[in-house]
């Protein structure tokens, strides 16, 4: 099985049709245009007015003060038929959906949505342990109880891959009362899951299946890409456009599939949506998904370039020798069927540095950003569409230093220095449900004596997010650690976390 450069065959997407006609416009973004040309004497919100001589405009430019409109325009997004209608119905064409809500919230919105809306279905969530923290959001919004599905774990790259579908029917097997599987693919390292066995293990049971796809917005635009989780019959899939889709930043999308779940899904999603969605929407943010989504239909050579690009960096990493490709380990784990080739995944241990001190060299003596880094590597991607000077980061990548001249910014992991792996710690025993625990009277103690009480917050290493600690856990020596180190580390963040280095916890009292 073949996963470095491509996806594999195992769900290829097909070639790109032509697309229609409709397809070539972006309706939304279009009018939105059209209503900025005019002159308008704005006496509404939001309160800078377009003036030209704002400070928005003067440090942004005049044109994205003109394009901030508030909701409910005539001729826009309010009446019969509006501009708005019809991206919507166009973005739902392009992924294959029944239908598509525009988030402006993020992927977490759309996260949050499916955990509410789950309720109805049944009592208990069949849960991916490695999803993002939203998930476990909604769990708390929603107050349902959960099985987890442990995930595959590489222990030398200290990263979370994905669940096998077996793992999920059993899961399904002991859980009467589930009400839906909740999977991620891909993941935050690009290794794509078997969305298509993992949903006809739920479908099985009775219950739908929720694919957390915010990586993989763009899956299924171009042959040389994985297929989409709406054609490997996922019933509901969130998608976090701005990732590699192109859409600005904060901008996601939600597809509601056709098919068994759809006419009692819709409703609740819809009116999920509109309690978690802004009343105030940004018309910037709604136009970006319109055009990415054009982008995307349209664009398959330009798509095509970027994979093209992220494999010249991989075959230059391989050629040199000094740095090792992580996708190219992915045919030991079971649950893995392919990788996003959009994704470089680079081990750096072998060239005697850090993930995090790469990382940081690279952005304080390159001008060079990646996406995320851990101890052993570093995750760089290129946007569908994009086309980066890959041979800058190749260069700046294989200039530096080795072994390390001088102590690097934060605390190597372990024997050997860089060849050390913070690994991920065991999630300790689930006591409470995310709601209980989140809702309960809490105490705030010193992060030592926190071990052995139950969490009341979700403690997650982020990016990419993962939880390690889930209200209603049990706090372990083991996890504390692990998330002091890497608060430590340069760059690192703990989401949830009382105070940047994770000294104080909050507990159910």
């Amino acid at each position: 099985m073949r996963t470095t450069d491509q996806h594999t065959p195992h769900s290829p997407s097909p070639a790109p049709a032509v697309p229609d006609a409709g397809q070539l416009g972006a309706p939304y973004a279009e009018a939105v245009l059209r209503h900025a040309g005019r002159d308008w004497l704005r006496l509404n919100v939001p309160g800078h007015a377009a003036t030209p001589g704002s400070d928005l405009a003067g440090f942004f430019g005049a044109q994205i003060t003109a394009l901030d409109f508030p909701p409910l325009l005539d001729g826009i997004d309010l009446g019969p038929d509006t501009p708005l209608d019809r991206a919507l119905e166009l973005a739902a064409e392009a992924w294959g959906a029944r239908r598509t809500w525009f988030l402006t919230n993020g992927a977490s919105q759309g996260n949050q949505i499916a955990s509410m809306v789950a309720p109805a279905l049944g009592r208990t969530l069949v849960v991916q342990r490695s999803v993002h923290s939203s998930v476990i959001d909604g769990l708390v919004l929603s107050g349902m109880d959960a099985v987890f599905v442990r995930p595959s774990v590489d222990p030398g790259q200290g990263i979370a891959h994905g669940v096998t579908a077996s793992d999920v029917a059993a899961a399904l097997e002991r859980t009467p009362d589930a009400a839906a599987v909740y999977v991620v693919s891909p993941s935050y390292f690009g290794a794509v899951a078997d969305v298509r066995a993992v949903a006809d293990a739920a479908h099985a049971a009775g219950v739908p299946l929720i694919v957390d796809e915010a990586w993989g917005s763009h899956f299924g635009f171009h042959p040389a890409l994985p297929a989409s989780a709406l054609s490997l019959g996922a019933d509901l899939v969130t998608s976090s456009t701005h990732k590699l889709a192109g859409s600005l930043t904060q901008s996601a999308m939600l597809h509601l599939a056709q098919g068994p779940f759809a006419d009692l899904l819709e409703p609740l999603v819809d009116r999920a949506f509109r309690l978690v969605q802004s009343t105030s929407a940004s018309a910037l943010l709604t136009a970006s998904l319109d055009l990415a989504r054009r982008r995307l239909v349209t664009g398959a050579g330009a798509t095509g370039d970027g994979v093209r690009a992220a494999d010249r960096v991989r075959s230059a990493v391989r050629a040199l020798g000094r740095f090792t490709v992580v996708s190219d380990g992915f045919h030991r784990f079971p649950d893995i069927v392919g990788a996003d080739p959009l994704r470089i995944a680079i081990d750096t241990r072998a060239g005697g540095i850090t993930g995090h001190e790469a990382r940081r060299r690279l952005f304080r003596d390159h001008q060079i950003m990646v996406e995320v880094a851990t101890d052993a590597a570093v995750v760089a991607v290129i946007g569908a569409g994009s086309a980066p000077d890959t041979d800058r980061f190749v260069e700046a990548l294989h200039t530096l230093p080795s072994p390390l001249t001088e102590p690097p910014a934060g605390p190597l992991t372990g024997p050997g220095g860089a060849g050390g792996v913070l690994r991920l710690p065991e999630p300790g025993a689930t006591k409470l449900t995310a709601r209980e625990a989140f809702l309960s009277p809490t105490r705030v103690v010193a992060a030592e004596e926190a071990v052995g009480r139950i969490s009341a917050d979700t403690l997650a290493a982020y990016p990419p997010g993962i939880p390690n600690v889930l209200p209603g856990e049990v706090v372990t020596a083991e996890v504390l650690r692990f998330l002091q180190r890497t608060a430590a580390a340069p760059n690192g963040h703990v989401r949830g976390a009382l105070d940047p280095g994770v000294t104080r916890l909050r507990v159910v009292a």
